[in-house]
């Protein structure tokens, strides 16, 4: 299983981004989550998407962030739509899988979001 992070970028305060994570490698549908880690601090965990289609997001990111997923295309592509974004939400993004059947964890590259105030 291999993870392609992309669409990071810098954006004014306020303004907004998509970042994608497309999964080869895999034909099935597995937990998914996008991390940040922003320079001297630790890896946090932004929001999550369940195979089931459960969502959860760190209250940091409620209400401005959604996690989603294409379910149709052979990548399984998971998004995260970023909205009102703040100077604070600069970090490197990182996507995550969980496999549904082994529960090994895997990580993309990481794609740096920086917001200028």
């Amino acid at each position: 299983v291999q993870l392609q992070a992309s669409g990071g970028g810098l954006v004014q305060a306020g303004g907004f981004l998509r970042v994608s994570c497309a999964v080869s490698g895999s034909s099935i549908i597995h937990d998914m989550a996008w991390y940040r880690q922003a320079p001297g601090k630790q890896r946090e965990l932004v929001a999550s998407l369940r195979s089931d289609g459960e969502a959860y997001y760190a209250d940091a990111v409620k209400g401005r962030f959604t996690i989603s997923r294409d379910n149709v295309t052979a990548k399984k592509t998971v998004f995260l739509q970023m909205n009102s974004l703040k100077p604070e939400d600069t970090a490197v993004y990182l996507c995550n899988l969980a496999h549904v059947i082994t529960r090994r964890g895997y990580w993309g590259q990481g794609t740096l979001v920086t917001v200028s105030s």
